[in-house]
């Protein structure tokens, strides 16, 4: 992995956590109703969960780079699509409105705990996520797990500081998001991220060709 590659990979995940989802949605909510440090045992779980699912896309994958090589050819260009697809998605949702009403009020250390490894579990997009965006960043005919390790420092530390921000936050934020078009921009932005991606993983593909 280049230093160029693992740069575009901070930037765009930097960019794409930003956008209001469910764990981000998760912290800023528990973060309002019950304040920071009560809030940091969902983040814990948030984490947990988020760990899992892509403890369970990087090893899928370094298995099929071994044994299947040409099933990772079609991992890139199904990612490509999905990406392409979240994407256009996030432009033409991109006024949708930053509400908080649907959050399940959960009020012990452990409960908290449990929630937010369910709301990261609950959402199986994730696993097609990390699918479609890793494979853009790593170089399968060098060594693996140094570039697992990288990309999921990198990516955790920036997610945590999006949590983070998104618990302090709390109605400041929100009402920062409303103000004029932040919000409808934030989304089209990351949209634009989407596509980009979806490009660069197709070009990858044609040029292995």
């Amino acid at each position: 992995m280049t230093f160029d590659s693992f740069l575009f990979f901070l930037i765009s995940t930097l960019l794409i956590s930003a956008a209001p989802g469910p764990n981000m949605l998760l912290a800023f909510q528990f973060g309002l109703n019950y304040g920071f440090k009560k809030t940091l045992w969902t983040l814990a779980g948030l984490s947990v969960g988020l760990f899992l699912l892509l403890a369970v896309s990087l090893l899928g994958l370094g298995f099929i780079s071994e044994k299947a090589p040409f099933l990772l050819t079609i991992i890139k260009v199904l990612g490509a699509l999905y990406l392409t697809y979240l994407g256009v998605k996030s432009w033409i949702h991109a006024n949708q409105d930053f509400t908080t009403n649907d959050v399940k009020v959960v009020p012990t250390p452990s409960e908290l705990f449990k929630t937010g490894i369910w709301v990261s579990l609950s959402n199986p997009k994730a696993i097609l996520f990390f699918a479609a965006f890793f494979p853009k960043f790593i170089k399968f005919k060098a060594p693996l797990m140094s570039q697992y390790v990288i990309l999921t420092v990198g990516f955790f530390a920036i997610e945590t500081l999006w949590q983070i921000i998104y618990t302090v936050s709390g109605k400041q934020l929100a009402n920062w998001l409303k103000t004029g078009h932040r919000l409808m921009w934030l989304n089209r932005l990351c949209g634009v991220v989407f596509v980009l991606i979806a490009l660069m993983l197709l070009s990858d593909v044609i040029l292995q060709k």
